[in-house]
């Protein structure tokens, strides 16, 4: 698998926020297990000094939930290469539904090489449900209890023209 083809493939996010670098292992409609690399040169240290202390570079928490966020849409959506979605899939929109029981359990910094592990709980018709957690060095650093994510309908969120 093109790992960094297949993530442009799959999800509608670019530079800046395309959070997810490959995907190691992905059993369809189970399991996934994706690597994020944090460096410096992310967007959210753009302003921070070369003698920064590491307290001040822990890598934001809303970028780590999106990042394993990501990874659970790329399990959501996964389609075998060159099998098409079919019309009502290909104009969906991912959205993240709630999230519950998330715990940040170690600070990542700059130079950790995330390993985002998400499973596929529960799937209804446009909602799915998954669990997991991001792995760094062996150690768990962040875990999601649940995330709910819905699709819908490009145009039904469009505002109206009148």
């Amino acid at each position: 698998m093109n790992a960094a083809y297949e993530v442009e493939r799959l999800l509608p996010h670019r530079f800046p926020l395309l959070l997810v670098d490959r995907v190691l292992d992905l059993v369809p409609g189970e399991s996934i297990t994706a690597a994020k690399a944090v460096t410096r040169n992310e967007q959210c240290y753009r302003r921070v000094g070369a003698h920064t202390a590491d307290a001040c570079l822990e890598y934001p928490r809303a970028l780590l939930i999106e990042s394993w966020g990501q990874t659970a849409g790329i399990l959501a959506t996964w389609r075998t290469p060159g099998q098409e979605p079919d019309a009502r899939e290909a104009d969906r929109v991912m959205l993240l539904g709630g999230l519950t029981g998330v715990t940040f359990h170690l600070p990542v910094l700059p130079g950790d090489v995330l390993h985002h592990r998400a499973r596929l709980s529960r799937a209804l018709s446009d909602t799915v449900i998954f669990e997991g957690e991001t792995v760094c060095d062996g150690e768990v650093v962040m875990s999601v209890e649940r995330m709910v994510m819905a699709f819908r309908p490009a145009d039904s969120l469009l505002p109206s023209a009148g």
